[in-house]
């Protein structure tokens, strides 16, 4: 249990930054950024500080309520759709999303967990053959081929590491959407993150077509 936990306990106690996976003092002062402030109101939100640049939130916008396509509240954070986009809601403002969303009548949706699942190798806790068949299965059915999921975690592993263990964070729930793309925001220029943002969305959005309403 708690491999890395375990394993820091034993590590030599002057090198805490980066010990495990050599983030730099770049990446440990920026890989957990957040995803910004939110201030919700009867018909708009208001965002401020957002830290992902392709994003039409960034760095803050104005968001009026038929601007919105749905919204996700059983994710972590909690997203609008505004077309092929997930903007985060600062999960503290949760109840004032809940009744945002009832007072202006918003459709909402489920997420499809493709990041979580795809990230999961990345927790702290012990990641089996088991529950790596049963991943696998679970994203296919969304149209994430095996071959696609090896190609993604070979681009995001390193820096999931980093993110997780290098900053302490020790994260063993879950990791999501958030998180790598923070994690990824660090490592790419402006215009990798771009190609690297849009993916993303795509992935996260995509699901069982056969499962809709």
């Amino acid at each position: 249990m708690n491999f890395f936990k375990n394993l820091f306990k034993t590590e030599n106690k002057k090198e805490h930054k980066g010990a495990f996976f050599g983030a730099t003092e770049y990446e440990l002062r920026n890989l957990l950024c957040g995803v910004g402030k939110s201030s919700i109101n009867i018909s708009t939100i208001h965002i401020t500080e957002y830290p992902f640049k392709p994003s039409i939130a960034y760095p803050e916008k104005l968001i009026a309520v038929d601007l919105i396509d749905a919204v996700c509240l059983d994710s972590y954070p909690p997203f609008l759709k505004i077309g092929n986009e997930a903007i985060f809601i600062s999960r503290e403002r949760f109840p004032e999303l809940e009744d945002f969303v009832e007072r202006n009548q918003i459709s909402t949706f489920q997420q499809t967990n493709n990041w979580a699942w795809i990230l999961e190798p990345y927790l702290d806790t012990e990641y089996t053959d088991e529950t790596h068949k049963n991943l696998i299965g679970l994203l296919s059915k969304n149209g994430i081929t095996e071959v696609e999921i090896n190609t993604i975690r070979a681009e995001v592993k390193d820096q999931m590491y980093k993110y997780n263990f290098d900053t302490m964070l020790w994260e063993w729930g879950g990791l999501g959407l958030s998180d790598v793309l923070a994690a990824m925001k660090v490592k790419y220029n402006e215009e990798q993150f771009k190609d690297f943002y849009e993916r993303a969305m795509e992935i996260e959005l995509r699901e069982n077509k056969s499962t809709r309403a």
